[in-house]
């Protein structure tokens, strides 16, 4: 992460989404609700699996490692965008940008196989429900979750851990300093750079992508095979949940990673706003909305709560 001594400007300008008051203030809004929202919900979905013994499960442990993942996420870009919002020049940092897109970067690798391990997870408690326990067991889950956030870690440091040298001027169009953004005013020779992000891009959305696929078809031939209509209803329910997530991350990371970014380089931001802000707000209420055992520890910890204490 040393900065090149031959690097031309000491900070970036971030153009962010409006200079219109107006706009800008029902963007702070909008963006201040999103973030409460995202750190209320993943924090109160992280206490319900903690608190609730029914829940200490494979499924909601790594459940609890997408809420975590989350709230760094939005932590890592929002509370910067909402100070930016009323901001004149919305300036950051060299330093302060190549650490916020490694870290953006670790974590969009280390949620692409999250997901991935959710559909295995998902895969042998319907495929061999008698089995789950043993193969899932808390030892097989917490090297996966070492594995997972190592090997992510490993992976984005490949193309970050390398000095840029920035000389084509100093304003990033984006809300963040995504990676692709921030090579966009870099020089000299890329061409490291772009191999190895599209390398990455190809190991870490379209590998875990394809083993979803192929757990799902695995996964839906074997709910068919279940005679109880109940059964087959919450199989469907916590499948339906994950795949909703699926399709929304992978859509936009895809198009942000794989696509021709250079001919749309404007919508960049729109593109990551998606899966950098919406996605976390929206993960904990879909699975605690189309999730029984989610809603009864939400109000368990409710009903606690509102007790008065007599003491």
């Amino acid at each position: 992460m040393d900065i090149d001594n031959h690097t031309l400007f000491k900070e970036f300008i971030l153009t962010g989404f409006s200079q219109d008051l107006p706009t800008r203030i029902l963007l702070f809004v909008i963006f201040l609700l999103m973030y409460a929202l995202t750190i209320s919900g993943n924090i109160f979905l992280i206490c319900a699996v903690v608190i609730s013994p029914q829940l200490h499960t494979p499924m909601y442990y790594f459940l609890c490692n997408l809420s975590f993942l989350d709230l760094l996420y939005s932590t890592g870009s929002l509370p910067k965008m909402l100070l930016d919002v009323f901001s004149k020049k919305r300036r950051i940092s060299i330093i302060g940008c190549l650490v916020q897109m490694r870290i953006g970067f670790y974590l969009g690798i280390t949620e692409c196989i999250l997901l991935a391990v959710m559909a295995y997870d998902r895969y042998i408690a319907i495929r061999f429900p008698l089995h789950y326990t043993i193969i899932m067991n808390w030892r097989t889950c917490k090297i996966i979750t070492v594995i997972m956030w190592s090997g992510s870690y490993a992976l984005s440091s490949i193309p970050t851990s390398t000095p840029l040298v920035f000389c084509r001027g100093n304003k990033l169009d984006h809300f963040v300093c995504e990676i692709l953004v921030v090579m966009e005013v870099a020089c000299g020779d890329l061409r490291f750079y772009k191999i190895t992000i599209f390398v990455i891009s190809v190991l870490v959305l379209l590998s875990p992508l394809a083993f979803i696929v192929v757990s799902y078809i695995f996964i839906i031939i074997s709910i068919l095979n279940i005679h109880s209509a109940g059964g087959r209803s919450k199989a469907f329910s916590t499948c339906a949940s994950h795949l909703t997530v699926v399709f929304m991350f992978y859509g936009t990371s895809m198009t942000m990673y794989m696509g021709q970014t250079k001919s749309f380089t404007t919508s960049l931001k729109y593109i990551s706003l998606v899966y950098g802000v919406v996605t976390p707000v929206l993960n904990p209420l879909i699975y605690s909305l189309r999730n029984n055992e989610v809603k009864e520890a939400f109000l368990k910890i409710l009903t606690k709560s509102s007790v008065p204490w007599t003491g």
